[in-house]
């Protein structure tokens, strides 16, 4: 299969560059520097000091690269309105879009057995509908990606052992010949690859940590040992994954960890900075909309409260737009 990777970022470039490194046809659209860097020295892989350079076509406009087997979306969900506008050059009949970006997805209620009443459109990832028009959710097969990467300078990947993927589709299980056959490309390039009954509670639990310690480490520049050892912050980080819980609950998605869980496994961690902090050292958008802005959404379609969650979200907002990281309006 012919894989196109549409972004090599931290997460991207790891996967492409891994399942170029084990012969598979792999290509790469991305844009600046990034471009001009894998052009010109090839993708860099670093991990455990071991460095690997691969090569791959990559290009900045998908009709170059023409119509792939299989897309693997890795953009920060704050590039989902140009995708939109250029992923179709890039699709045939057949193609599958792998969904591996962070947050609630805009397919995320395909699939899902829930009162019908609960299934409106998620306008914080899918404005207008225009996402799904330009992706069908038929299209997609589900990732969650648990791993620790950068990019230290444009073109190299920096990334700890052992990174994880759990795939799935959207309808239940990850038994389809599609999702079989990505798996088994990915297990060949060496990771370690798992199937989800249900990639929503994947993505929930995931998210479930992710929307707190994001957006605080963003606020506040701390790393996820300082955060998770406060026991104020780490009281309100329960009471804002309660009411997600509840939230996921309506939906028929049921977390049976505790918080207090969540932030051992956070702990463990050590000092890591969570992608949004390195967005906020960059000077890039923050991906609030996908990983809080959604919950709240979500919460009022199924009408759960969410004083929290919504308090959380008002201050990592306002941070942002202070700082020129999300819109104004």
């Amino acid at each position: 299969m012919k894989y196109c990777i549409y972004g090599l970022g931290a997460v991207g470039g790891l996967i492409g560059g891994r399942l170029a490194r084990a012969g598979l046809p792999v290509s790469g659209l991305v844009r600046g520097d990034t471009l001009s860097a894998v052009r010109k020295r090839g993708l860099k892989l670093i991990c455990d000091g071991r460095e690997d350079v691969v090569q791959l076509e990559v290009a900045d406009q998908p009709e170059t690269l023409g119509p792939q087997d299989v897309i693997f979306l890795t953009v920060k969900n704050t590039a989902i309105a140009s995708v939109t506008e250029n992923i179709a050059a890039l699709v045939h009949e057949r193609t599958v879009v792998v969904s591996a970006m962070n947050g609630v997805p805009w397919w995320f209620y395909h699939g899902l057995d829930v009162n019908p009443a609960y299934l409106q459109r998620i306008e914080s990832i899918d404005p207008g509908g225009l996402v799904s028009q330009a992706i069908p959710a038929e299209r997609v097969v589900g990732c969650v990606s648990n791993l620790s990467a950068t990019t230290p300078q444009p073109g190299t990947v920096a990334y700890a052992p052992n990174p994880k993927f759990t795939f799935g589709e959207p309808t239940g299980g990850a038994h389809s010949d599609r999702c079989a056959a990505i798996m088994a490309d990915m297990k060949g390039a060496g990771f370690d690859v798992h199937a989800a009954p249900s990639i929503q509670q994947t993505i929930w639990f995931k998210l479930w940590g992710n929307m707190t310690v994001n957006p605080i480490s963003a606020i506040t520049g701390a790393t996820g040992d300082r955060i998770v050892d406060d026991p104020l912050v780490r009281d309100f980080m329960a009471r804002c994954m309660n009411e997600a819980r509840e939230v996921g609950e309506r939906l028929g998605i049921s977390l049976t960890a505790q918080p207090e869980e969540r932030f051992e496994a956070t702990r463990r961690l050590g000092a890591f900075r969570t992608s949004m902090l390195q967005d906020v050292g960059a000077n890039k958008p923050l991906e609030l909309d996908a990983l809080v802005g959604t919950v709240r959404e979500i919460a009022s379609h199924v009408g759960v409260a969410t004083p929290n969650i919504d308090a959380l979200f008002g201050l990592a907002r306002l941070f942002a737009r202070t700082h020129g990281l999300y819109p104004q309006s």
